[in-house]
């Protein structure tokens, strides 16, 4: 019987290349990526190490059509490995990578990757944080609740103003071209 680790790990909306880097390091330690599940329960196989890049990309068009979709990613040598959350996920041994290989090339491509996850993610998540607001004001009288709206405001605060610095960042960069 293989040999199976399960590891907690949460990563924002936008920290998509912190969670690639994280699969690359399991990767080194002898670890292989293969499943992720709610709330962020990620499944390992043992492995001989080897370094492997890990790249995701959130594309939901690109599922639509996942058939092209992983055909583009798979001619360039990324194998495809699953969906999980509206993000795909690829890897490729790092001895086949031509110079620092990305499936994001420049800027252009990373912004529109975070216009696709503000149009996905943050607006959802957004509605959703109001509707717990808006109903979280009604029930403010009890202690735990105002506690619990006290943290998830401070969450829901960290990720967009993340997501905030990415996206400008990105765009003043292609605005500077």
């Amino acid at each position: 019987m293989k040999d199976v680790k399960k590891e907690f790990r949460w990563f924002s909306i936008t920290e998509y290349e912190k969670e690639a880097e994280y699969l690359r390091r399991r990767h080194k330690e002898g670890w292989k990526f293969k499943n992720v599940t709610y709330p962020g329960i990620y499944i390992f196989e043992k492995c001989e190490p080897q370094d492997v890049i890990y790249q995701l990309d959130y594309n939901p068009d690109g599922i639509k059509n996942q058939g092209e979709y992983v055909q583009m990613f798979e001619d360039c040598g990324w194998e495809y490995l699953k969906e999980f959350a509206g993000y795909t996920y690829f890897r490729k041994p790092a001895e086949k990578m031509e110079k620092e290989e990305n499936i994001f090339c420049d800027d252009q491509s990373r912004l529109d990757l975070l216009n696709r996850l503000f149009r996905g993610r943050v607006i959802p998540l957004m509605v959703f944080f109001v509707c717990l607001l808006v109903n979280g004001y009604l029930n403010m009288n009890d202690p735990v609740l105002i506690i619990i709206y006290g943290v998830l405001t401070g969450v829901y605060i960290f990720v967009l103003l993340q997501f905030a610095v990415k996206y400008v960042s990105f765009r003043n960069r292609i605005m500077k071209m």
